[in-house]
């Protein structure tokens, strides 16, 4: 969605409130997709202050599904996001220095976009479903949170194997 910001950039002192829907459905980046599975409308304030500052005040709830680092479950991922921007007006007209944000264009603001960055900024580093989640056996898939797997525990490196063949072969009955 995109919010036309002409309107407050040319008066002076001016706050507008705004209220904004979010409107991707899923969360692509470099990463993957992930689906979006909860969002609240974003609650927007805009400020002109003294036609130097243009101030960007919002607050909103995003909840992601992202596969666990482990079993790869899909795990609900709440992102709680506040934020405050600032940005420079230059002169007293529509035009401004915020071209530089990947956000802005011209005078217009893309919300989509100002949250896609906010939530890439507080992505989590590794996602668990519980801190003791036993993951997956290497082997034959099983989910060893639900079922123990038959597969031997230990792995061989494979520059011994001629090493074990010989205890194999010499092993006592």
């Amino acid at each position: 969605m995109r919010i036309e910001l002409a309107d407050i950039i040319s008066s002076e002192n001016k706050e507008m409130p705004k209220q904004a829907e979010i409107e991707f459905s899923s969360f692509d980046s470099k990463l993957g997709q992930f689906p979006v599975v909860k969002k609240e409308p974003f609650v927007l304030k805009f400020t002109n202050e003294e036609n130097r500052r243009l101030l960007i005040q919002g607050e909103t709830e995003v909840t992601i599904a992202i596969p666990c680092g482990r079993c790869l479950k899909d795990v609900e991922q709440e992102f709680h996001l506040v934020i405050e921007k600032e940005l420079t007006l230059t002169g007293g007209s529509e035009e401004t220095a915020m071209e530089g944000q990947a956000y802005m264009a011209g005078t217009s603001l893309d919300v989509d976009q100002l949250i896609f960055g906010e939530i890439l900024v507080s992505w989590p580093m590794k996602v668990l479903c519980r801190e003791d989640c036993k993951g997956i056996c290497k082997r034959c898939g099983a989910d060893l949170n639900l079922t123990g797997c038959q597969c031997p525990k230990t792995e061989l490196d494979p520059r011994m194997a001629a090493i074990q063949d010989i205890f194999d072969k010499f092993k006592e009955v």
